[in-house]
């Protein structure tokens, strides 16, 4: 039996029926508060990239030598950009709780055959969190400054 060549473009009767296609409003995601959150999730990754991007600028004045980095100082003391700082950060810790509290959905932890409970294997981000985070507070605070 020779192959056939299958038919790229679909062949439609007269009578053939069409694809039910719902109408969808652009705010879909705001009729859910679980769609909603998810939208936040994933606009909170813009001002996750906003952060790399102040630190890429950061580093760069400081290579740039004392002139450069009392520059980005200056601009980063705008009214504008402490406002958007602080947007960003309360964007940066919804994304790092909900990604810390979607952890055991990603990766179900299984031990003896019995599924781990969610919040055991949500605890060791958090800990980490913590212990990094006042780390970070002692090192900024007793490091001398002369």
């Amino acid at each position: 039996m020779p192959a056939e060549k299958a038919s790229v473009t679909a062949r439609y009767t007269e009578f053939h029926p069409r694809w039910y296609r719902p109408r969808v409003s652009v705010y879909w995601w705001m009729g859910q508060r679980q769609y909603f959150k998810f939208i936040l999730r994933e606009l909170s990754s813009v001002f996750v990239a906003i952060f790399v991007v102040e630190t890429l600028f950061l580093l760069a004045a400081l290579k740039g030598g004392p002139q450069a980095y009392a520059d980005f100082q200056s601009t980063m003391a705008s009214p504008p950009m402490i406002a958007l700082n602080i947007v960003s950060f309360l964007f940066v810790l919804f994304h790092t709780i909900s990604w810390f509290n979607l952890a055991p959905s990603a990766m179900p932890v299984r031990l003896g055959g019995k599924r781990v409970p969610a919040f055991l294997v949500a605890a060791p981000s958090y800990v980490a969190w913590i212990v990094i985070s006042a780390a970070v507070y002692w090192f900024v605070t007793s490091w001398p400054l002369t």
